[in-house]
Order: C-alpha cells, then structure tokens, then sequence
C-alpha cells in the first residue's frame, strides 16, 4: 500500500476524535497531561493535510456549551504553530474555509454514558461515524485517583460502548501507553490485557472494587473535612492513586488506570475492529509537518527543563542505558533505543544540599517519586506489529515522509541536539514569560 492509497482510506469518512484540547485543570510542570492530546491534535492536523476531502471530523471536547466548545477548538487546536504549514499551503481565508466545512466542535465528556451528549445528537453522530479516535485521558503521573478512573477506565468503556453503536463503524483507535507494562524487564510482548490481571504475583485486580474505594474515600474525607482544605482532599486521593498503583505493581496512576482502560475495553469489545496504540516517551516532531513542534514539559524534558532553570544544577547518567523516546512525527510507532538515559535517584548524594532549599528539595523528590522507575526501566517493547504495518505501508519515493514511521531514518544525536532539546527550551521560556 503506498502514501497515496493511505491516505485515500480517509476520503469521504466521517470521524470521531475525543482529546484533542488535552484534560482540563491546572497542574505542575512536570507532569505530562496533554501527551494524548499532542497525538490527537497531529493527527487532525495531519488528515486535514494529506486529505483534505475528509468528510468530516467531529472533536468531542469538555465545554458546557457548543458556543464554548468551539471556542475551545479554536484556541487550544487550530491556533497552535502546528496548523501552520496547512495555512500556508491553503492560505487563511481558504484554511478557515476548510476548518470550518471539515470540523465540527462538540461539547461532552467521555467520563460519562454516550460522552454526554444528548439522544438526538448520538443517534445522528451513530449513523454517520465511520471511525472512533478516543485519544482523551489523564497523562498526569500524580492524579487524583476518582479523576483518573472516570477518564482513562471509564472513558475506555464509554467509548467503546458508543463504538459498538456505530452502524458504518471500520475502526476504534484507543490510544493508550506502552507503560501499562508498568516496569517489568526482559521482552514484552503486545498482548491484551485480560481483566483481573495484576503485575503483582498473586494479586487479583478488581475495577469495580477500585470505583467502590475510591467513593468510599471521597465519602470519608467530606465527612472529616471540618476545616481542612480542599488542598488536604485532593492530596489525599492522589496518594491514593500512587498508592493503588503501587500495590498492584505499577509505577504510578497513569500507567494503572490506562491498563484498567485497557481490560475494560477488551472484555466489552465483542466483535467490534479495535486497535489499541502504546506510545512510549513521546518527544518533539522529527520533520513532519516541520522539525521541533512541541507542546508541554513531558518526561525526559521535564530534566531538560529543570536544568535549564536551574531547579537543580546537575544530573547523573548512566550512557549504557536504554531510552524509550518517539518523535511525535513517529507517534504512531513504538520504541527507539538510545543513550544518555537520565538516572535520578541521586538525592542522597545532594540531600544535605537540598535541604537547604526546601522548594528544590520537594520538587527534586517528586521527580524522584514519579520517575525512577523509568530511569532504570529494563523492559524491551516487542515491535513486530509495527514491522508488519512498516512492511505493508511502502515509504519509498516523494511521498514517503508523509507516514514515515520507521525510527531508525532518524539521526538521533542529530535531531535531539539540534531540534528537539532547542524546541523544549523556546516552549519552557515561553511558558514562563506567559506566567
């Protein structure tokens, strides 16, 4: 199949895209909330470039009102710098002519049944979808855990119930994270999840007893809140999150509920066509649409940021280790290996120091707390899927770039020094200049 036959799979097809303004609230720097929305945002982009006759692309966004959820679209999706080549090419008043005839905002949420919306809405949506992209999800690796069950568990099984709904439907893409491995070493096949499953030996994984729990807790902590703060509350339920994830083997909440996605969807899928994605470590856009789009400190630039604000001095590597990083360009693929993997479990050697300046200090043990296990991941991702579907797309010819998933066309000393590590310094710059 080449470029060309690709892309013509997305003439005259209706699609349904959950994610793409990333999740709503505020947090720290670190944490990496907006990573699905990234994916979503370069693919709505990238279908609006290499076929423009898509019929139509509906983005499912949180908004209280179809007023706002257009706004929002305009705002966190098409004003980004990554729409810009399409401007270019098409010029703004024919751009803004396409948006318009191709995108159509709606207001809802996936945490709930049919994403919120209402009965006449989901009966036209169902005769006219061809194909389900649920990108929504809480990447944050220190969630809340009520908030990161409704989104990664619960927006799993809702969008495949409202799949199964579809009458034309040729697909339901679910984008979750090659993490749901949590840390375990050696090859790690691509296999489902299957319900019940724990990474802990001898544990028995009960989603339906996590929900109850984590009621239970909110109950509790309203019922003994007399004056504590919200602070207090939402403190609480992210420990329990870690914690939770923690007993069941897995490095941290992201990780746990998307594998919690992940089961739901497997029991409820029936005979419903779905493919499941897990990115790894997702980094800046190689080439396509053009070099260093980014968007958001995530992971390794997380490191990079801190270093450059000086949040602390130095870091420890180890250049035998293996990175698990992606280019955005690449998102759709799996792994890459690479040196230079950041260590951080170097605290004792400079706790006396950070002591001494407490903000560090917590900011560095947090890092610490959601990271390690990362720094010393041991786990090799099976990529044969990935060689198969890079087999069957040929990336021959003019047109090859355009879906050039193959890791190793990249020069990574090359493209890390010259174009990824510049672009996550102009966005942390910016990002503080906006504050």
């Amino acid at each position: 199949m080449d470029p060309s036959a690709v892309a013509g799979c997305f003439r005259d097809k209706t699609i349904l895209v959950t994610g793409s303004t990333g999740f709503l609230g505020k947090c720290m720097p670190i944490y990496i909330h907006k990573i699905h929305a990234i994916y979503v945002i370069l693919l709505v982009e990238k279908i609006l470039r290499v076929q423009p006759d898509v019929k139509r692309l509906y983005l499912l966004v949180r908004a209280p009102d179809a007023v706002s959820a257009e706004q929002r679209v305009l705002s966190q999706v098409l004003e980004k710098d990554l729409f810009n080549t399409l401007r270019e090419k098409h010029g703004l008043t024919h751009f803004e002519r396409l948006v318009k005839q191709k995108i159509v905002p709606l207001a809802g949420d996936t945490g709930f049944h049919n994403f919120g919306l209402d009965g006449p809405t989901v009966e036209a949506l169902c005769e006219e979808i061809d194909v389900v992209v649920n990108g929504a999800a809480t990447t944050n690796f220190y969630e809340r855990y009520d908030v990161a069950l409704a989104s990664n568990v619960l927006g799993a099984k809702y969008g495949c119930e409202f799949a199964k709904k579809c009458r034309n439907l040729k697909l339901l893409l679910h984008v979750s994270t090659a993490f749901v491995a949590g840390t375990q070493e050696g090859l790690l096949l691509e296999k489902a999840l299957q319900m019940g499953e724990s990474l802990r030996q001898g544990y028995h994984l009960d989603i339906e007893t996590e929900l109850r729990l984590v009621e239970k807790v909110k109950t509790e902590l309203a019922a003994a809140k007399s004056g504590s703060s919200d602070q207090s509350e939402k403190t609480a339920l992210k420990e329990l999150g870690f914690n939770r994830a923690s007993h069941f083997g897995w490095p941290n909440v992201y990780a746990f509920t998307k594998a919690m996605g992940e089961m739901l969807l497997e029991q409820h899928r029936e005979d419903l066509p779905v493919v499941i994605i897990r990115p790894t470590m997702v980094t800046s856009t190689y080439q396509d649409p053009f070099p260093g789009w980014i968007e958001g400190a995530r992971t390794i630039d997380a490191m990079i940021v801190a270093y450059d604000k000086q949040s602390f001095p130095c870091f420890v590597g180890d250049r035998k280790d293996i990175m698990d990083v992606v280019s955005n360009t690449q998102c759709h693929s799996y792994v890459v290996a690479m040196g230079d993997k950041l260590s951080l479990l170097f605290y004792g050697l400079f706790a006396e120091y950070y002591k001494k300046h407490n903000r560090r200090y917590t900011f560095l043990m947090l890092l610490v707390k959601l990271y390690a296990p990362y720094a010393f991941f041991k786990g090799c991702f099976d990529d044969t899927n990935l060689t198969r579907l890079m087999m069957e797309v040929k990336m021959d010819g003019k047109d090859g770039n355009i879906f050039n998933f193959d890791l190793r066309s990249i020069d990574w000393h090359s493209y890390l020094l010259s174009v990824h590590v510049p672009a996550v310094l102009k966005y942390g710059r910016k990002k503080k200049r906006s504050v």
